[in-house]
């Protein structure tokens, strides 16, 4: 493709050559796992690509994930002797979101959960490995594949390395205006405002891979008000502008009031705390020492009762779950290495670090015992308790909700082509958190874990081939 510094300094910021029709193939608008894979699908398809970024370094919500991506009948869950399948699931992400808006997508991405885990590392080399000391939320047999270090860190480095071994240009600090549109097609995009002044890409088709509007307090106002109260941690540029633009052009949204929250980050430090350990049997307590709820609902669905709670609230579990997820994950290991993780020798001494009074956590350390022991019926419903009951000494950790990502948006095509009043639009595509998502209607209790990834990595697979094998 041209060099946009030099093509469009000499062209005046317009391509004059009606018979050299576009500059590159496939323009990608997000350098997040979603456009990455795009790329990447596109150049295997043999098209060229470019991913503009606008943000001062590539890897959007991707890059603060675990990089987990679920892959139902993979070789390596063959190999560990796990039976799996799309259907499987399809039926999993269901029963987790409840009926909404893009259902035929649920069944198209568990499809292609296993063959894009496989393509990802057989023709990328991008280093993903089954997890199989758990199966976290929403999943019946363990199915997330991530880095070795389960940081989406070290999957976009991968997807980086990738990109450059396709000769893929990813270009940072280079916000897009607007999109290009001639007699209802999109056909490239403008680029204003970064490094390289104004000018404009022409293209056979652009992938907009731009995230959602997790940022943009006005949109999540008007699509998803339960998340008007969550402090939003994740990706800075998830500002919606991808959404507005395919608004404009007459796309409908699906799915608008879900999204993904975290109801445990550490506080002040800024990373999650693994949900793992809750999952191995720990729970989560109010400012006054009380459970809140069913710790079941997972970290998203548990993110909005744990902004209703009096706080401070606080992760509790034991040292052993302590040293087991800090041995499996980095993140975590991070966590405690920096003093985020609290050990209390006691009951007593428990209720010193939390400050709450101590007969009254007695009482909830007592039915926690009784329920993960099977002999007492947990008040909030909760069965699944991993290890059992805990043991002194204790860990905790202070807490606090947040928004991540939202999982509404406009709707799509078994091939991530938008979709508009009769059909789907020429020549754009959306993927990621520009997509309507798998996680329900509304809410963050629909959200299963990896949809995130298995959305944006699995649009942008299919929208990049698509692109690549269906040139405008």
């Amino acid at each position: 493709m041209h060099e946009p510094q030099q093509h469009f300094a000499e062209q005046g910021g317009q391509d004059t050559d009606t018979d050299v029709d576009v500059d590159v193939d496939v323009v990608v608008v997000g350098a997040g796992g979603a456009g990455l894979a795009a790329a990447l699908a596109a150049t295997d398809g043999g098209a060229s690509a470019v991913v503009l970024e606008k943000e001062e370094r590539p890897g959007g919500n991707t890059a603060a994930s675990t990089g987990s991506v679920p892959g139902a009948g993979s070789r390596w869950q063959s190999d560990a002797g796990i039976d799996d399948s799309p259907e499987r699931l399809t039926t999993d992400l269901l029963r987790q979101s409840g009926p909404h808006d893009a259902e035929d997508l649920v069944r198209i991405l568990a499809e292609a959960s296993a063959p894009l885990v496989e393509w990802l590392v057989d023709s990328h080399a991008v280093d993903l490995r089954l997890i199989t000391d758990y199966k976290h939320v929403g999943h019946s047999v363990p199915r997330l594949h991530a880095p070795p270090s389960r940081k989406g860190h070290a999957l976009i480095a991968d997807l980086l390395r990738a990109a450059k071994a396709a000769d893929v240009e990813v270009l940072t600090h280079s916000p897009v205006d607007r999109l290009v549109v001639e007699d209802g097609a999109v056909r490239g995009v403008v680029v204003s405002g970064g490094r390289s002044g104004t000018y404009t890409l022409r293209c056979r088709a652009v992938v907009l891979a731009a995230n959602g509007f997790g940022a943009d307090p006005e949109l999540i106002a008007r699509f998803a008000p339960q998340a008007s109260g969550l402090e939003y941690l994740g990706a800075h540029g998830s500002t919606g502008e991808a959404v507005r633009w395919l608004l404009d052009l007459g796309a409908s949204m699906g799915n608008e009031a879900a999204f993904q929250g975290y109801a445990a980050v550490a506080s002040p430090h800024g990373s999650i705390t693994s949900w793992t350990t809750v999952e191995h049997g720990g729970f989560l307590v109010d400012g006054n020492g009380r459970r809140i709820g069913d710790e079941s609902a997972g970290y998203s669905g548990f993110a909005a009762e744990v902004a209703r709670a009096e706080g401070p609230v606080h992760v509790v579990f034991d040292a052993g779950i302590r040293d087991s997820v800090a041995a499996h994950e980095e993140e975590f290991a991070d966590l405690l290495a920096a003093g985020g993780v609290k050990e209390a020798a006691d009951a007593a001494a428990l209720a010193g670090i939390l400050g709450v009074d101590a007969a009254e956590l007695a009482r909830t350390l007592d039915t926690v015992e009784a329920a993960a022991s099977g002999t007492a019926t947990d008040p909030f419903g909760r069965t699944d308790w991993g290890r059992g009951p805990l043991t002194a000494p204790y860990a905790v950790v202070k807490a606090v909700p947040a928004l991540f990502h939202t999982q509404g948006g406009v709707q799509v095509d078994e091939h991530a082509r938008v979709l508009g009043p009769a059909g789907p639009l020429s020549g754009v595509y959306a993927t990621g958190g520009v997509a309507a998502g798998v996680s329900g209607r509304s809410g963050g209790s629909g959200y299963s874990s990896g949809n995130g990834l298995l959305s944006a990595l699995g649009l942008g697979m299919l929208a990049g081939g698509h692109a690549a094998a269906h040139p405008a």
